[in-house]
Formats: structure tokens, sequence, C-alpha cells
């Protein structure tokens, strides 16, 4: 029994997920940052190990000789995985180098900057054995855990209809024009992809969505826009989906959408009820049955389902949010490793994040939603 080591690949000065990410990771003291190619910038990748306070050797000028490096220690003392949090052209290299040198991998969405990466990951990743996890993190929340379980036990019936929004306003402007950093790279077609809203955003209520009903999306129908003027990506997006047990959906995404800020949220409507669940009141799941009183389920209260008990981290009344749910991911995928170390299964719960298969669906469905926009005879398969 030990903790789990982490070398980080980004995440440096200026950054704004990387620090997300060693928060979440640390949260359940099961994992220590030990190592880090934090920035393509040699000289700030340094300086930004030095801030973290790892040692000078450990902090290294880029991920290819971090990987290569840390092989070369003892087992007692090398990193067990990678964490990823670059900008989405930076993810698939480090993520092959590291598999393929026998390191675990947790990465940041969307999987890969293009489907060609993304099938070559997978195949990379199912050879190797190893564990990969993506953090689409909005499925680590209990109360979207929970509402997963009730709709696997049919207890708001058959679903029929899925809406699911994310809309943001912080690109209402031209903000890329002003260097901002973030800004700058999402827009962007040479580190973003071929998306911009909808692969930044519109991947989490693809995955939200399929994750809480266990559904696939089958068809799709979109229409995209780019509404700032200059930019070079998508800022809005609608897509009409058919799901393949025969229901229908709504998917919407923007981050043109001014004065929001990060409103994920997901209403699902069964034969005997409909499911709300919104990002920034993550404690709450409403529950509005057709023959009875709404009801109001809250973190922590009353007999929730196992899933959504296992992610539950303080008693009730205390607000969980976006880190804690983050952190779940972290735990589950640290607890799996911890397995492999001891040579026995993981407990059922801690395989509960996602995988190198959701982060393939994501790319699909990128690549169809852009596809069918721009296409005239506008309904595609998956």
């Amino acid at each position: 029994m030990r903790k789990i080591r982490m070398g980080m690949v980004g995440g440096g000065q200026g950054a704004f997920i990387g620090a997300v990410h060693r928060m979440a990771a640390a949260l359940d003291g099961q994992i220590e940052l030990v190592c880090g190619a934090f920035s393509s910038n040699p000289e700030r990748s340094k300086a930004s190990g030095k801030e973290l306070y790892l040692p000078e050797e450990r902090c290294y000028a880029t991920y290819q000789d971090m990987i290569l490096g840390e092989k070369e220690l003892p087992e007692d003392v090398r990193m067990d995985f990678v964490s990823i949090v670059t900008p989405n052209h930076v993810h698939y290299g480090p993520a092959k180098m590291a598999i393929e040198n026998g390191f675990h991998v947790i990465s940041d969405k969307p999987l890969c900057f293009n489907l060609e990466e993304a099938y070559d990951l997978k195949k990379v990743v199912d050879e190797s054995g190893l564990i990969f996890a993506l953090t689409h993190n909005y499925t680590g929340y209990p109360m979207v855990k929970q509402a997963k379980a009730m709709i696997a036990n049919g207890d708001i019936g058959t679903i029929r209809k899925v809406v699911v929004e994310y809309p943001q306003g912080w690109l209402s402007t031209f903000l890329e024009g002003t260097d901002q950093k973030q800004a700058s790279w999402r827009t962007d077609p040479a580190r973003s992809g071929i998306a911009g809203a909808i692969g930044d955003i519109g991947t989490h209520a693809e995955n939200l969505a399929e994750y809480i009903t266990g559904l696939k999306i089958e068809k799709m129908c979109a229409d995209i826009s780019t509404l700032v003027e200059g930019r070079l990506l998508d800022d809005d997006g609608n897509v009409l989906l058919h799901f393949d047990n025969g229901a229908r959906g709504i998917l919407s995404c923007s981050q043109i959408s001014a004065g929001e800020e990060n409103d994920l949220n997901i209403r699902i409507y069964g034969t005997k009820a409909g499911l709300e669940w919104r990002q920034m009141k993550p404690n709450t799941l409403w529950v509005k049955w057709l023959d009875k009183p709404t009801e109001m389920l809250r973190t922590g209260v009353g007999e929730l389902y196992p899933s959504a008990q296992a992610h539950t981290r303080i008693p009730a009344g205390h607000p969980e949010g976006y880190l804690e749910a983050f952190a779940n991911i972290y735990r589950n995928f640290a607890r799996c490793i911890q397995a492999r170390l001891e040579g026995r299964s993981p407990e059922p719960y801690d395989t509960d994040f996602p995988t190198i298969d959701d982060g393939v669906r994501g790319m699909e469905f990128i690549y169809k939603v852009i596809e069918s926009g721009k296409s005239k005879e506008k309904w595609l398969e998956m």
C-alpha cells in the first residue's frame, strides 16, 4: 500500500485545467505528483515544477524526456501514470508514448486532435492492457450516478426523450483577439481540431446523455454556426438526435450565450417520470412523476442508490461540486491502479470512469456533427 505516483504533461504557469487536475488528484490523498513536463517551453516547464516543489531532476524539458527518463528509474521511484492536461493537439503523442512505455494514462478531453489519432490510440490502449481514463468529470457527480441508476433500474420507465444543454457566454466577443490563453487555443483549428464549441463542451453534453441513459446516439441532424465575426471555429451548435431505443433528443451547446456561466443541464423523460439535473446546482435531482407530486432528491439524503452513495464525500447540506466530481474520477482511476499493483480485481464502483471507448465515441460525435452541419443531407448515422 502506497500512494500512486503521477507525472503530468502540460498544466504549467498560466494554465487553467492543470491546476484543476492537480487538486482533484490530491483530494483523497491517494496520489502524489512526482514529476512533470509542464510546458512546451523548457524554461517554463522547469519554473512550473519549481513552484510545485518538485526536485529539479524530475522537471523535464519535454514529455519524451519525462517518459523515457522515468522508465529508467527504479520501480519504487518512477511514476505510475501520466496525466495529460494539454490543448487537444498534444493529447495523442504523450498518451501513446506513455502507454507504449508501460505507464497508465488519464487525459483531458476530447481524446485526440483528430479521429485517425483516436482510432490508433484505442488500438494501442487495447493491446497494452493498461488503464486509460478520460476526464469527462461531470459523470463524477453523485446525483448524476443516482439518475443513471434510476434509469437502469427502470424507475422512470422507457426513455422517450432527452434534452441536454450546455450554454456558456465567455466567448460572446472576439476574446481570442486579445491573446487570452484559453480562448486562443480553443478557437484555433491548428490546436483545437475541426471543432470549437462542439469539441470543447458539446462532447461533455453527448457523454452525459449517453452515460446517464445507457443509450447510444444512432443518428443526428446538426446545425452549427460561427456567430462571432473573425472566429475560425464553431461557437454554437444545435443537434437533433435519435437514440438506439427509438428515443428522440435535442443537444444544444453554445459559447456565445451572453450572461451564461457553465449551465450544463439535462432533462430525461420516460414513460413513468422525468429527471432533471443541473451542473450549477449539482446536489439536487428532480424527479417529475406522471401520476404523483414531484420529488426533490438531494446528495447524502435518504436512501439513494449505492453508486450515488459511493461517490458522496461529505454529510448532507455541505455542497459538493466540480472539484469533488473531478476527484471521483481520479480516485476511481487510482484505486484501479492500486488493485493492479496488489494483484486483485478492483471493486465494481472503482471502475466507474470514462474510458478510451468514451473518448473514441466523443471524437466520432464531433466529426459527425461537423459533417452534418456542413452537409445538405442533414441526417447522418453515428
